[in-house]
């Protein structure tokens, strides 16, 4: 099975709507004739619905959401909520969730639960911090994330998900791993897969890298046998340089 090549795109909390608006407009008319490649893109949730309407072939999804239907949660956006807002995917597990808003393995066990039932692709984020790496512990603090807060679901659940590998060392840092390092790391993440449930099911499955992967950087990465494309976060938020990253397959 042919795996899905992806660029997907996570803006964070930056632009203002009218910026938002034109690189969403400018970004379709840019890929209009690139049908090899999954483009998503992750805005500020209260865009939604505006980017909504001109998405042309993009999908779009959101960087955060609460996994309860409804109830008295102040200030939070419920599964249900951004699904009619437009939104086809969710980013679960972003390093900057765990480590700022400390967001649990538990929880995000289940947003990968809500988002599966409410039919939103999932893109489970994992990834260690410099300790981690520095301590050559790298591999089991990732397949742990896995096990935790991935690995639970059915094999017709699984395939419905995206994983990004995120080194936190190279988030916004313009550190990036070597092409060794990701390669190794999705080579392994994806003999996970193939443990927990079968080599089809791994073979099938996108794995991106998402640290500091830009246009200079991106072919080199993309040429990995297991890397199926990038998580993008500043490099996004210009038409040039995510159209650039796009081409680099």
């Amino acid at each position: 099975m042919i795996r899905k090549k992806i660029v997907a795109g996570n803006w964070k909390m930056n632009l203002q709507l009218n910026d938002a608006i034109q690189l969403v407009e400018d970004i379709a008319a840019e890929a209009k004739d690139i049908l090899d490649v999954e483009l998503l893109i992750f805005p500020p949730t209260l865009f939604l619905v505006e980017i909504d309407k001109i998405k042309s072939h993009l999908k779009v999804g959101v960087q955060n959401f609460y996994p309860k239907e409804s109830g008295a949660f102040t200030g939070e956006v419920s599964i249900s909520q951004i699904k009619n807002c437009g939104a086809t995917h969710a980013l679960i597990g972003h390093s900057e969730r765990r480590e700022i808003f400390q967001e649990s393995n538990e929880l995000i066990k289940l947003k990968v639960d809500s988002a599966i039932e409410h039919e939103i692709g999932v893109v489970f984020c994992c990834g260690e911090p410099l300790s981690i790496r520095e301590g050559n512990t790298q591999s089991l603090y990732v397949k742990q994330q896995l096990i935790d807060s991935l690995f639970h679901l059915s094999n017709s659940e699984i395939q419905k998900c995206i994983i990004a590998y995120e080194p936190i060392w190279a988030i916004g840092t313009g550190k990036t791993a070597t092409i060794e390092q990701a390669e190794e790391m999705h080579c392994a993440i994806r003999m996970w897969v193939a443990e927990c449930y079968n080599q089809e099911i791994a073979n099938s499955i996108s794995i991106l890298y998402g640290g500091s992967c830009n246009a200079s950087n991106a072919n080199e990465l993309f040429a990995c046998p297991n890397v199926d494309g990038g998580l993008i976060g500043g490099a996004s938020l210009k038409t040039e340089t995510f159209i650039s990253i796009v081409k680099s397959f």
